[in-house]
């Protein structure tokens, strides 16, 4: 004989069978649970398929590079101070230094933004009155192709000679290409170009990266010249980045031994902490996290407003349920059904109810990363599994939480009243 409460399959059936009898009320009532969940997988699935580009640039440079710098490289809050901004720069002979050090392959030298704002410097490109004014103007070492895996579309790179006798000529990346040759795109070899007052031949055009952000690299807008060059046309830009490239499986010690070797020559005590900067290239990952991690706290806020106007909708769409219900409520409870029976009833209907609404979100949410991808193939979007599986447990959750109340005033009727009401 069958007991008087219901199976957990029967008591689905009829969560089932009540919200297709009020499809567009249910419809309208996940609507908040659709957008908090669409909200937050659509923008996980960003900085997901963001995390997984800048992953494989780093790789692409070189994983087990090192980038020492004087002051603080990457996100900075505020001002740097007074210590900060005094330290004394790195130098050619620290980098001679550092290739000394038993877990370092190579180290290159790069001397970066020459024309920097406001400098004496104008790394403004002229050629046949035709103009580039966005190049990363640098000088570089003839080692930095082969430490930064540096490949070309045509000519060749810097090299010893180049450097040793300052020799104006230049490497330029593909959008400073395109600018100043948009016409002879395979012939640009050989051409001479203006920049500062100085006559520069191009030798060589970097090839574009396999791995971009929004469809572009650093190296795209690059102008490299030799690095004496570089110190010679702006003798007033002594900054220098040293890109350390540490021998294979060995880039902890690489980077302790780069660090002891810095702080002995900059005379830096035992107790006190580096005034110079050294990030491996895995660094660059986790400051790329901690920035998203900040937007994924936005994404979950908002999300969560969602989530919480979707909660409140199925609270009350519930408690309408309850009333509409009471005769119902009233015929099972005077055939035996117990209160944890009528109180399973209703949480699993408004559980069924959220769970609808997280599964249309990921569905939207999927359809959107697809668009995005489409209509802008330079921003990637990859949907991780755990962003779909959360999504749809918060939405269990959210029926859970909201339905409670419903559900146990629906437990705690009167069967008498319940079957005298109209």
């Amino acid at each position: 004989m069958r007991l008087p409460g219901l199976l957990t399959k029967e008591i689905l059936a009829m969560s089932l069978d009540s919200i297709r009898a009020h499809k567009f009320r249910s419809i309208l009532t996940t609507v908040g649970i659709v957008i908090g969940v669409l909200t937050a997988v659509v923008i996980a699935s960003i900085l997901t398929g963001l995390r997984g580009n800048i992953v494989r640039i780093v790789e692409e440079y070189g994983s087990n590079n090192l980038y020492a710098f004087h002051l603080t490289t990457g996100p900075q809050v505020g001002e740097r101070d007074q210590a900060e901004r005094t330290r004394k720069v790195l130098t050619p002979e620290d980098g001679e230094a550092l290739k000394a050090a038993p877990a370092v392959e190579d180290v290159a030298f790069e001397s970066p933004n020459i024309g920097y704002g406001g400098g004496p410097f104008d790394d403004t490109i002229t050629y046949n009155g035709k103009t580039y004014r966005r190049g990363n103007t640098k000088g570089v070492t003839a080692n930095h192709a082969f430490v930064l895996n540096t490949s070309l579309r045509e000519g060749r790179f810097i090299s010893e000679q180049d450097d040793v006798y300052r020799r104006a000529v230049m490497v330029i990346g593909v959008n400073a290409a395109d600018a100043l040759f948009p016409d002879q795109p395979d012939n640009i070899v050989g051409k001479q170009v203006k920049m500062g007052g100085y006559v520069f031949e191009i030798i060589g055009v970097l090839a574009k990266r396999k791995n971009t952000v929004m469809g572009e690299n650093e190296e795209d807008n690059a102008v490299l010249v030799p690095f004496r060059t570089g110190l010679q046309i702006a003798p007033a830009r002594r900054f220098l980045i040293l890109v350390i490239r540490a021998r294979s499986g060995q880039t902890q010690a690489a980077q302790d031994q780069v660090e002891e070797i810095l702080r002995t020559r900059r005379g830096v005590k035992f107790s006190e902490p580096n005034n110079f900067d050294v990030k491996t290239a895995s660094a660059f990952v986790e400051q790329f996290d901690s920035i998203t991690g900040m937007v994924g706290l936005i994404a979950i806020a908002i999300s969560s407003v969602g989530l919480l106007v979707g909660g409140i909708g199925v609270m009350n769409i519930m408690l309408v349920s309850v009333t509409e219900r009471t005769q119902e409520i009233g015929i099972r409870k005077a055939i035996g059904a117990r209160r944890v029976d009528i109180v399973n009833q209703f949480l699993f209907e408004a559980m069924t109810l959220t769970l609808f609404g997280g599964i249309l979100g990921v569905l939207l949410a999927v359809l959107i990363s697809q668009l995005i991808m489409l209509l802008v193939p330079s921003l990637p979007a990859a949907i991780p599994l755990w962003a779909v599986v959360t999504g749809l447990l918060v939405s269990i959750a959210v029926g859970l939480v909201f339905g409670v109340w419903p559900a146990m005033k629906a437990s705690r009727l009167d069967p008498i009243e319940c079957l005298r009401y109209e």
